[in-house]
């Protein structure tokens, strides 16, 4: 049956108590009933992502309303903390879910430095740690661990891979590079940067902007005094609104192509674009809101009549990884105390479709799925009061491994993509 849903609370802070969240919920302190499941979701509530982290347990909440909170005869409580956007705290809010709260497996976080710092802590405990949205590459390449899995994630490489062949292909020869100077920035541009030499393009400059820029004409003056034949971005946050709205108001829109990743435009940010800044950009993403197919169309319209906005990736994701651990705990029969057959189970996870599309676990713990070359257009009439501007899919790479065309033993020898390493000559 659904379950009724309480209030989330938002606390800051690293000493702040868990608030309840999907699934049954539960305050952080309180000790459990026997036979109940107790998992914890790590969100930014406060900071700089806390928006991320509203929608991120919107789309968890919305898949335990639906299919309500029971698995296998076991009652799933879901208690929240929050990270205040911030590893330290993050860290601090794990150890409390563990060492108080007794969770059996932590959900989260959402920021690449969170996921970073929360990892060896959790690995320690023997805590499987699940990530939707923390997409640093060597979660699950040279760092990887058993008992950290992306269910229903990705690594910031992965989709950009696709997307250097792809430039190549359009006739694009002299391409600059332009993102956000972090971990995320230098592996999502640097799985571009790679495919688009290894093809015989050239990197004529890479430009790195610090986090929380908000004026770009730096930037884009050097686009200009360059020419080149088109331009690689990847932006966060508000990051990204800045820099599609001075993209366009400095007459660069329409002039210079423009190549994004999957954050620039995603549904996050285009909500907070004023006009037609983030209209008709071409990114390359492992979600699209506007994708033409049953799962996404149900997830997304019942979403929107939900919360009253279109759903970004991380909702997208923490709803999807809703399905994937209702299925690994069902396999195991509800018994996730025996670690080892939980997360065996949980890698043997194989979705037919989703919200994201259909996906299946490799053997380092992240996924294989789809990667869509999506274009933002006007949202259609029905949904119009819940967004503005959406991506659509004009071409779908199936099957798309976090190593591309590669062999992995031969990928993971390198370097994780970083500011000194961009997989290409220099």
């Amino acid at each position: 049956m659904l379950l009724s849903m309480l209030m989330v609370l938002i606390l800051s802070g690293c000493g702040s108590q868990g608030q309840s969240g999907g699934g049954s919920q539960q305050q952080g302190g309180q000790p459990s009933s026997q036979g109940e499941i107790k998992v914890a979701l790590l969100a930014p509530q406060t900071g700089t992502a806390a928006s991320s982290g509203r929608d991120m347990i919107n789309g968890w909440n919305l898949w335990w309303e639906q299919h309500g909170d029971t698995v296998a005869g076991r009652k799933v409580v879901t208690i929240v903390y929050d990270t205040a956007s911030d590893p330290n705290t993050a860290v601090n809010q794990a150890r409390k879910a563990v060492e108080q709260d007794r969770v059996q497996m932590v959900v989260g976080p959402y920021l690449a430095n969170e996921g970073l710092a929360v990892a060896p802590y959790l690995i320690g405990q023997k805590v499987p740690m699940f990530l939707p949205t923390v997409s640093a590459d060597d979660l699950t390449q040279r760092k990887r661990s058993p008992y950290v899995v992306r269910v229903a994630g990705w690594t910031s490489s992965q989709t950009t891979h696709p997307a250097g062949e792809w430039a190549y292909q359009q006739g694009y020869r002299r391409v600059m590079t332009i993102g956000n100077a972090y971990a995320f920035g230098y592996e999502t541009v640097g799985g571009f940067a790679r495919t688009f030499t290894e093809a015989g393009g050239t990197i004529v400059k890479q430009l790195w902007a610090p986090l929380g820029t908000t004026d770009y004409s730096p930037y884009l003056s050097q686009v200009q005094a360059e020419n080149p034949d088109a331009v690689f971005v990847e932006m966060v946050g508000a990051d990204a609104v800045h820099f599609l709205e001075q993209w366009s108001s400095l007459g660069l829109k329409g002039k210079v192509p423009l190549i994004g990743n999957e954050t620039l435009t995603d549904q996050s940010n285009l909500r907070n674009v004023h006009g037609d800044a983030g209209l008709d950009i071409i990114t390359f993403g492992h979600y699209a809101e506007g994708r033409d197919d049953p799962a996404t169309k149900e997830f997304v319209e019942t979403y929107a009549k939900r919360y009253g906005v279109l759903p970004s990736y991380m909702a997208a994701a923490f709803y999807t990884a809703g399905q994937w651990l209702t299925t690994a705990i069902e396999q195991v029969q509800g018994n996730v105390e025996n670690t080892d057959e939980f997360l065996n189970s949980v890698r043997s996870v194989k979705l037919d479709n989703s919200p994201l599309g259909p996906m299946e676990m490799d053997e380092y713990g992240n996924p294989i799925q789809n990667v869509y070359i999506r274009k933002t257009v006007y949202v259609p009439q029905e949904l119009q009061q819940y967004g503005r501007i959406w991506n659509v899919v004009l071409q779908t790479y199936p099957r798309v491994s976090q190593f591309w065309k590669y062999n992995p033993d031969d990928f993971l020898k390198q370097p994780v993509y970083s500011e000194s390493y961009q997989g290409y000559g220099k």
